[in-house]
């Protein structure tokens, strides 16, 4: 199992644990994050925006250019946003802790 602590804009912590291959977002829905994930993980939009801890961002694979184009589309986007959808949980990502930003708007949506 891979345990991952999700970060609330509050601070606070929820930690889940999932197998290998489950994607962040649906993790972080059936957790009860705010993640909308409107367009439902065919990165068309950016409600599913995440901020990865510093020390765990090296560790994905990086963002594709569609992936980038979708996160200048956030509000409160960081050097460290990744769109949730677009992260599979691997066992190099146990432990990893994500945080949930302040405030989200997608510009595609209104």
């Amino acid at each position: 199992m891979i345990k991952v602590c999700f970060v609330t804009a509050d601070g606070e912590q929820k930690h889940v644990e999932a197998v290998p291959g489950t994607n962040l977002l649906a993790l972080g829905q059936a957790a009860g994050m705010p993640l909308e994930g409107t367009c439902e993980g065919q990165m068309a939009c950016s409600t599913c925006h995440v901020v990865i801890a510093n020390e765990w961002f090296a560790k994905l694979k990086p963002a594709s250019e569609d992936e980038e184009d979708m996160l200048d589309l956030a509000a409160g986007v960081s050097a460290r946003s990744r769109l949730s959808c677009q992260i599979d949980l691997t066992e190099d990502l146990d432990g990893i802790e994500v945080h949930m930003p302040g405030l989200w708007h997608d510009m595609q949506i209104g």
